[in-house]
């Protein structure tokens, strides 16, 4: 029925919403006349005004119930569930790996890290299913048809392949499973949907919790990326470095220099956005004024970083903060609108609905529960990024698994060198393996937990292929120890070993919930040496344009065994902390070395650096790259100067399809296989 029909209210009467989503049902003691009024409650006057809710809304259980439960409009949260359906289509092809079904699950010998050691791969056709099924159901989130059996259809299977491999973890990969995961208790599919089209009789009112959860989980991930910014480590702008040359970046550069462009803008001003902008969202005086910053952020995003999908889902939960029925404003007709619907049904429909839920009747039970498990799953997000003092086995040189915590883009790595020893214990033969034989992962290199179980996957492949060939292996039999000696930088410090290379993986003692010995700590009392590893950094790569410098730390009682090749010549050896034995292959003398003092290398031989004292011995390398000198070879990493195009936004999309094609293909071959046994063509990773 039309507005200019209705009659007019009674006094004290709850009033017709406004079209903004948080505008709170009016009391009559609100309505009252002015004479005789109470005083103004100015706390309760500032929170209706930032936030545009009553502040009577929170004052006990029961009247959170009802504010949860409130009917209101469904058309936004069917748009939002729309795009995030379309975006799921395309990271199952990506970032899910659909792209590389065959390499990824077509090996045998190829190792997976799952969260959960009982928890195994199937085997690559049945892995096709799962792949086909999880699509299928993204494809009836988007449409909105037979809503809850889709939401399972996905859900289950990217649970699945999420646990299944946790060197694939981040924190958007999380994000959309727990997005897919509440959208399967929420009515999305109330508004434009196939399953309203071939239902007119479904309520065009959703229950508002249903938009609750979904910006309570958004509003949390931006806050707690914010929390996990306001440290010392991403305060000093050692996270993210350089980032100042790329061209989304262009018009600061007007005004600041490249350094301060990285450490104001990357650094400060994104932990600032970070954890203030969902807060500007949800306050109705600022969101007009923040919603530019928010859209350009995560447009530049897209342009900065490979993270898939994330900016573009991050980008289609912005319309939540802006009421709930914007999208019937646009009058969209067919799945979006019944054309038997008269002008503001559902708003009249939601009005008498909300009318209802003012009521002071004491909620039902099954109400209450479902508000006792909103808050319990909102108290679970709360807690689980500060939970590292329980599953202490998952900390190293960051605390927890890497996903839950939000710590978005807080940690940058530079791993130099990684060897992988396997010793033939019968024989005491040493052989080294190729570090990615069976995997193309590198997390494994920094985190304790994954180093065991890929220490154990080499183990299992070397005893298949010495039962298989015993006669061409170079293992005489399977007692076998597995050390690693991996070396990494993270965020500009010096290079040091991430585990101790004396320990046998395949006897480490390794729980969730103990601290692992075995995993060495980052050596953060240097931290205070990086301007001065900046400076030095510098002076060496003005040298030439064929120099280069590398920061070495150590422990106590530790051996670097270090081979300098022939193509690089002018390498030096600095001490510059702690003391050191230094000993040439070459040579039968061993030299000390202490804090200052200097020694030249040879090339084409390797040398040792033990680390003597009770303290981490620091020093650095410095060389000039023979082969780049000769052939006049000058490595620019400035992406200003390179011939790339600004905005590849044709060729992304090329191989974007190309992708697809790639996986509906893998799709084919798995089903046909299985239906018909027809072999199935695969492309096999080189590996030594």
């Amino acid at each position: 029925m039309a507005n200019s029909k209705r009659k007019p209210s009674k006094p004290n009467s709850t009033s017709s919403p406004t079209p903004n989503e948080s505008k709170a049902t009016t009391t009559p003691a609100e309505e009252a006349p002015t004479k005789g009024r109470a005083p103004v409650n100015l706390p309760a006057t500032l929170f209706r005004q930032c936030t545009g809710y009553e502040a009577t809304d929170f004052a006990g259980y029961d009247r959170i119930t009802h504010w949860l439960h409130r009917p209101v409009d469904g058309a936004a949260l069917g748009v939002f569930r729309m795009l995030y359906g379309a975006a799921m289509l395309i990271d199952i092809a990506e970032e899910r790996g659909g792209g590389q079904l065959d390499v990824r699950y077509g090996e045998p010998q190829h190792c997976h890290f799952p969260l959960f050691d009982g928890l195994q791969v199937l085997d690559y056709p049945l892995m096709g299913c799962v792949y086909l099924c999880m699509w299928l159901g993204a494809w009836g989130i988007m449409l909105g048809y037979r809503f809850r059996f889709s939401c399972l259809a996905f859900i289950v299977p990217y649970w699945y392949i999420f646990l299944l491999d946790k060197p694939t973890w981040n924190n958007h990969s999380y994000l959309f499973g727990l997005v897919g995961t509440l959208l399967l208790f929420t009515q999305a599919q109330h508004y434009c949907s196939l399953d309203k089209y071939l239902n007119p009789q479904l309520s065009s009112t959703v229950p508002y919790w249903n938009y609750f959860l979904v910006k309570f989980q958004f509003f949390l991930l931006y806050m707690y990326a914010g929390l996990k910014k306001f440290s010392m480590e991403w305060l000093s702008g050692y996270a993210m470095s350089s980032l100042s040359h790329h061209w989304v970046f262009t018009p600061f550069r007007q005004l600041l220099d490249s350094e301060l462009i990285d450490l104001l803008i990357v650094h400060w001003f994104t932990a600032f956005f970070d954890f203030s902008i969902a807060f500007f969202m949800t306050c109705e005086k600022t969101r007009l004024l923040v919603t530019p910053f928010m859209l350009s952020f995560h447009l530049m995003n897209s342009r900065l970083f490979v993270i898939g999908m994330f900016p573009w889902v991050c980008l289609a939960e912005v319309p939540l903060f802006f009421g709930f029925d914007w999208p019937r404003k646009l009058k969209l007709r067919t799945l979006c609108g019944s054309g038997k619907t008269k002008p503001n049904a559902g708003h009249v429909e939601n009005t008498e609905a909300m009318q209802k839920a003012a009521s002071p009747l004491r909620p039902s039970w099954t109400a209450q529960l479902r508000t006792f498990s909103i808050l319990g799953y909102c108290a679970l997000q709360l807690f689980l990024p500060y939970s590292h003092f329980i599953t202490k086995g998952y900390n190293n040189w960051t605390n927890g698994l890497y996903g839950y915590s939000w710590d978005m883009m807080m940690h940058s790595y530079d791993t130099v060198l990684t060897t992988i020893k396997v010793v033939d214990n019968d024989n005491q033969q040493v052989h080294y393996l190729n570090p990615y034989s069976f995997t193309e992962y590198d997390r494994w290199t920094k985190y304790a937990d994954m180093a065991v179980q890929y220490a154990k996957c080499i183990e299992r492949n070397i005893r298949q292929d010495i039962a298989k060939d015993p006669q061409n292996s170079p293992l005489t039999g399977t007692n076998i120890s597995i050390y690693f000696d991996i070396w990494c930088s993270m965020n500009g410090r010096f290079q040091q070993r991430t585990f101790d290379p004396r320990v046998d993986l395949l006897r480490a003692p390794w729980s969730p919930f103990e601290r692992t010995s075995w995993s060495l700590p980052l050596l953060t009392e240097l931290n205070d040496m990086r301007p001065k590893l900046k400076t030095i950094t510098d002076e060496v790569l003005a040298w030439s344009n064929y120099s280069d410098v590398i920061f070495v730390a150590d422990f106590p009682g530790l051996t670097l065994s270090n081979f300098i090749a022939a193509d690089l010549i002018n390498c030096t050896l600095t001490i510059l902390d702690g003391n050191v034995r230094y000993k040439s292959a070459n040579e039968d003398e061993a030299y000390f070395l202490t804090a200052g003092k200097s020694i030249c290398l040879e090339s084409n031989v390797t040398h040792y650096v033990t680390t003597i004292g009770q303290k981490p011995a620091s020093y650095l390398y410095t060389y000039v790259n023979k082969t780049m000198l000769d052939q006049g070879i000058v490595i620019n990493d400035n992406p200003q100067t390179l011939n790339r195009p600004m905005l590849p936004l044709w060729q992304e999309f090329e191989q974007r399809v190309q992708n697809y094609q790639r996986f509906l293909v893998h799709l084919g071959n798995c089903v046909l296989h299985l239906l018909y046994d027809v072999p199935i063509p695969l492309a096999i990773r080189e590996r030594d």
